[in-house]
């Protein structure tokens, strides 16, 4: 069965897009830990982080960092954090979560947008890349 960033790459689940390439997108958490959470994820599904070929992983990585640049730009925060914990969803994927201290990492405490305001962060971060 298809994971869910699958189903979302396929469009068959709507998502909030930051960025997207050939081998990789990028989408707004939809229970994030601070505003402006977002993930970059492989469009070839695959399970853990270091089962990906070396070339590709470093490709996730760089992508990662250009959308974290972006990011940083559109949300005001103190650093941008990065995770990849992949116990959730069985897909690689890597956490971009805006910091202003350390509890924003620690995937407890949650914050809450509308429709609206992802939809505008989206286009915002967007707008930075």
């Amino acid at each position: 069965m298809a994971s869910i960033f699958t189903r979302i790459i396929n469009g068959e689940i709507p998502c909030y897009k930051v960025a997207e390439d050939e081998n990789f997108i990028a989408f707004l958490d939809v229970n994030p830990n601070a505003k402006g959470h977002t993930l970059c994820v492989p469009k070839q599904e695959i399970n853990k982080i270091f089962d990906m070929e070396e070339d590709h992983y470093l490709a996730l990585m760089k992508f990662s960092r250009t959308v974290a640049k972006a990011l940083e730009k559109t949300v005001a925060c103190k650093r941008i954090g990065v995770a990849v914990v992949g116990l959730e969803v069985p897909h690689v994927h890597v956490h971009l979560i805006p910091l202003q201290d350390m509890d924003d990492m620690r995937f407890e405490r949650k914050t809450s947008l509308t429709q609206e305001e992802f939809e505008n962060l989206a286009q915002a971060i967007a707008g930075n890349l």
